[in-house]
């Protein structure tokens, strides 16, 4: 009897488990595309390596520093306006 329990609580961690990784799968499917925007982080919040002197998240020097990005939903970084002009999808000088 005890052998039948056992079965039974395998087969539904078994089923609990792929179900999880089904819906894992599934929400990576749906997460929005993204990309690298140029130019458009403030000093301080850019996402990762800015150029020269800098090293990663939180190191842009100033307010929309041309080699400093952001990561932006695909297809509207260069729809971004700033001061300094729109987004780039590559760094801008």
């Amino acid at each position: 009897m005890n052998t039948t329990y056992a079965a039974l609580a395998a087969t539904i961690a078994l089923a609990a488990a792929t179900a999880a990784a089904s819906t894992a799968a599934h929400a990576d499917a749906d997460a929005p595309k993204m990309e690298k925007c140029y130019g458009v982080a403030l000093a301080g919040k850019n996402d990762c390596k800015a150029g020269a002197g800098t090293s990663c998240a939180g190191t842009a020097h100033a307010n929309y520093q041309g080699n400093a990005w952001k990561l932006v939903k695909a297809g509207t970084c260069t729809a971004i306006k700033t001061p300094k002009g729109n987004g780039s999808l590559t760094p801008k000088g």
